[in-house]
């Protein structure tokens, strides 16, 4: 994993990885090579202990805009069905690598936040919101189907089905409000806001017990396939390896002390 990569932003401090696409004249659309980028930093994450929470941020007054038309879209018209399988099954594996990346990622989403950037804040699994915060599943309106991603999976369990499928069918944009109402965002705040909330968020979590959180983010995703009993002796199981963690005694040692716990993820 590069702490310099090519086609975004990265800084870590303190526990915290703040990613930002980086073309905020073109309101920081994803491309063929920032998608692979992406994916191969987000594989990489559960490797190494120094990032324990993600941020991935806006740039320029903007989340990102979806795929480039002119690196893109163009040439998808062109691709064989082969080629457009390949493409088609990498963004796949970005909201696959954000997911099975055992860390939590929140999402900061200012301005326009459309089509494959909105996919990026739903496969987010906490996000906040500037109240400009333009968010639409432009698929349709491109000629394709709203099932792009894992749209038609996650979406719904996020808002409902109902509202899911009225988005992924007309592509209109969701204003803030309208995304905090329907639980789409944990958050609204102002501009002036969006990133100390997000980076506030994130800290709260770096310093939390990281192997439970960890644990959390697992089980959060592999129990949208199991059935109720499935889930609860998953839990149990989970529940049991964590009292084996050295974080586990030092909560219980620092309440006996009156004294808050440092976590240190063991």
């Amino acid at each position: 994993m590069s702490d310099d990569p090519v086609h975004f932003r990265c800084d870590i401090a303190d526990g915290v990885a703040t990613l930002r696409l980086d073309r905020p004249d073109r309101k920081n659309p994803l491309t063929f090579d920032s998608y692979a980028e992406l994916r191969d930093w987000f594989r990489a994450l559960p490797y190494r202990d120094d990032v324990k929470a993600v941020v991935f941020g806006s740039n320029g007054g903007n989340f990102c805009s979806g795929g480039d038309v002119h690196d893109i879209i163009g040439p998808l018209t062109r691709m064989s069905m082969k080629e457009l399988l390949a493409f088609t099954r990498m963004t796949g594996d970005l909201v696959k690598a954000m997911i099975g990346c055992q860390t939590p990622v929140v999402a900061a989403v200012d301005g326009v936040c459309v089509g494959a950037g909105a996919i990026v804040a739903m496969a987010s699994d906490l996000r906040v919101a500037s109240h400009d915060a333009k968010t639409a599943f432009l698929f349709t309106r491109v000629g394709l189907a709203g099932c792009d991603m894992g749209a038609c999976a996650m979406l719904p369990r996020i808002i409902g089905q109902g509202r899911a499928a009225e988005l992924l069918y007309t592509g209109r944009a969701m204003n803030a409000e309208e995304g905090a109402a329907w639980g789409f965002w944990n958050r609204v705040v102002d501009r002036d806001a969006l990133e100390e909330t997000a980076q506030d968020m994130a800290a709260r979590i770096a310093a939390g017990p990281n192997f439970g959180h960890m644990m959390t983010k697992t089980m959060l995703n592999q129990e949208w396939s199991m059935s109720l009993e499935q889930a609860i002796e998953a839990e149990a199981q989970a529940q049991a390896i964590c009292m084996q963690t050295a974080d586990f005694t030092r909560a219980y040692e620092a309440f006996v002390a009156r004294e808050k716990p440092v976590f240190e993820g063991d």
